[in-house]
């Protein structure tokens, strides 16, 4: 059935300005998406299609365009509307460099990265620099991959804080298990930086790991001074 042929009370776009978006269901909100069907489906069956694809709602922002076009009905143009939603809804997550987000406590960075990061396939080691008055200037990705303290360079993460003037640096990284348990390595790739930051005088003031809704603070659990 086309949505077209649906009761004005069961179209999305009529339902969401009836009700509001907060009614809507995670299909319906992709079908307003993606606008049209195909030839014998709507474009609420493609959305369920999609949703069916994942095990997860939070697992649509890992899918590429081509395994969204991979999906019948979901052309180029609606791979790039779907991308560039799954982007904002992201960013409204965990903010952005332009919020002016200040750091008083661990928590208030994993606030800032959790959504970005916490379901991330493979590690992330990101830097986070500070002005003097603990506000976040900028972030940058440093690293991709499995962490370990010989390919972490503290050049490229200080060069980017004297780049950027920055008063003090946090540094962070997320374990796709979702356990945040440091490991041997990370406290070695931390306290590389921090002794790097002594000479420099940019202090490293904390280093977060992002697991599945969880965070844990290498200062604050004492892993490190």
């Amino acid at each position: 059935m086309n949505i077209k042929d649906l009761a004005n009370s069961e179209k999305p776009r009529e339902r969401l300005l009836e009700k509001g978006e907060k009614y809507l269901s995670n299909a319906e909100l992709i079908a307003i998406l993606l606008n049209t069907g195909r030839k014998g489906s709507s474009s609420l069956d493609i959305a369920n299609e999609l949703l069916n694809k994942v095990t997860h709602i939070k697992h649509l922002q890992q899918m590429s365009i081509f395994d969204l076009k991979a999906i019948k009905g979901i052309g180029l143009y609606k791979a790039i509307v779907l991308k560039a939603a799954f982007e904002l809804g992201i960013r409204m997550h965990s903010g952005s460099i332009e919020s002016q987000v200040k750091v008083k406590k661990p928590a208030d960075v994993a606030n800032y990265l959790m959504g970005e990061m916490q379901h991330l396939p493979q590690e992330h080691f990101v830097a986070l620099f500070l002005n003097s008055k603990n506000i976040i200037i900028k972030q940058k990705t440093i690293f991709k991959g499995t962490l370990n303290s010989s390919i972490i360079h503290p050049r490229e993460i200080f060069c980017e804080a004297i780049k950027w003037s920055s008063h003090a640096i946090i540094v962070a990284h997320n374990h796709p298990s979702g356990d945040v348990t440091p490991s041997t390595e990370d406290i070695k790739t931390t306290q590389r930086l921090i002794e790097c930051g002594e000479i420099i005088g940019i202090g490293l003031l904390d280093h977060i790991i992002i697991g599945h809704n969880s965070y844990l603070s290498l200062v604050e659990n004492g892993y490190i001074e």
